[in-house]
């Protein structure tokens, strides 16, 4: 059993973790408000613009674009990770890795491998780890978080699309559902059009993409189809991953905030059991020392009562030689 003081020395640093814990509480429940308000905020019109997309995908005219065309063989696709930069948020980082490198293994490519776009130093220190290809990494991002911030990842899988050294861009991330809930998930970025799971686990692990119109719309563009496209279809592209931050970013600091508290809550009943451990160990060892005394008392009282038998003894011999010499 350890002794007092080292289980003294133990609540001293549970109470110590505890504090950091709360503390790291209170940011994450401050940030997790921010971050909700701008992730509902624009989720409504990130919604609605993937919807009208979809519709224009169908319409007349828009086929002809290269970032709605989708390519005959599919030779190298990439998938855009986003994780956290920092710790200390639960298994939020664990679930997301494991939803992404599940979803790519079960990816039909043929020849070239994955090629990853890692956002968030835990993701790319994995993909690093496991000796994935990853071609770009962000990290570090500011916050609060604008479309501007996250406008190179736009541009990176824009271009390799257009430059065919991609043929499909998917992003993987974080939806954020409540504060309780959080669901890693897939999208499919690049091409804008419906993507049909190849197999059940990517069923599984994709979002439901909003279905087209029926009734045959049509849609006229001004000046042209070709210049309008050029524009919304980028735009939109950096839009939806820009809300997939958002989403990533809220679902990050719920986690964050629910695993402080469980730390928090596990941080005072472990002090309240080393509490009572420390009472029993102090109890002990104060009964331990009053048997120490008990004892002593008796052994010196012992060391009186032999003391005093001893002088008695002399003085008899002493009474006996004395009548002897008599």
């Amino acid at each position: 059993m350890a002794t007092a003081r080292e289980i003294k020395r133990r609540i001293g640093s549970v109470k110590n973790i505890a504090q950091v814990t709360r503390a790291l509480e209170a940011v994450s429940a401050s940030r997790v408000r921010r971050a909700q308000e701008q992730v509902l905020n624009s989720r409504a019109y990130s919604q609605k613009a993937w919807e009208v997309l979809v519709n224009v995908a169908q319409a007349t005219g828009a086929n002809e674009h290269p970032l709605l065309a989708t390519h005959d063989r599919v030779k190298a696709v990439s998938v855009i990770l986003v994780t956290s930069d920092r710790s200390l948020c639960g298994a939020y980082n664990d679930n997301m890795i494991r939803v992404a490198n599940r979803f790519a293994e079960n990816l039909s490519v043929e020849g070239e491998e994955i090629r990853w776009i890692a956002v968030g130093r835990k993701g790319r220190d994995f993909l690093v780890r496991t000796k994935q290809n990853v071609i770009a990494e962000f990290s570090k991002l500011p916050t609060p978080l604008r479309i501007s911030d996250i406008a190179p990842i736009g541009q990176i899988v824009v271009d390799e699309f257009l430059s065919g050294i991609t043929d499909q861009v998917f992003i993987a991330y974080t939806d954020f559902i409540n504060t309780l809930a959080q669901k890693p998930t897939v999208i499919n970025l690049l091409p804008l059009r419906p993507y049909q799971p190849e197999n059940t686990v990517q069923a599984d692990y994709l979002k439901s993409e909003p279905e087209a119109t029926t009734g045959g719309r049509d849609y006229l563009y001004e000046p042209n189809a070709a210049t309008i496209l050029d524009e919304v279809i980028p735009r939109f592209t950096t839009l939806q991953i820009y809300q997939a931050m958002l989403e990533a970013l809220a679902s990050e600091h719920s986690a964050r905030m629910i695993a402080m508290r469980n730390a928090n809550e596990n941080a005072s009943a472990l002090a309240d059991d080393l509490t009572l451990l420390y009472n029993k160990a102090r109890q002990a060892a104060i009964t331990g020392e009053i048997l120490d005394i008990v004892g002593g008392v008796n052994a010196l009282q012992q060391t009186k009562k032999d003391k005093t038998k001893l002088k008695n003894a002399d003085r008899f011999i002493a009474a006996v030689g004395g009548a002897l010499r008599e």
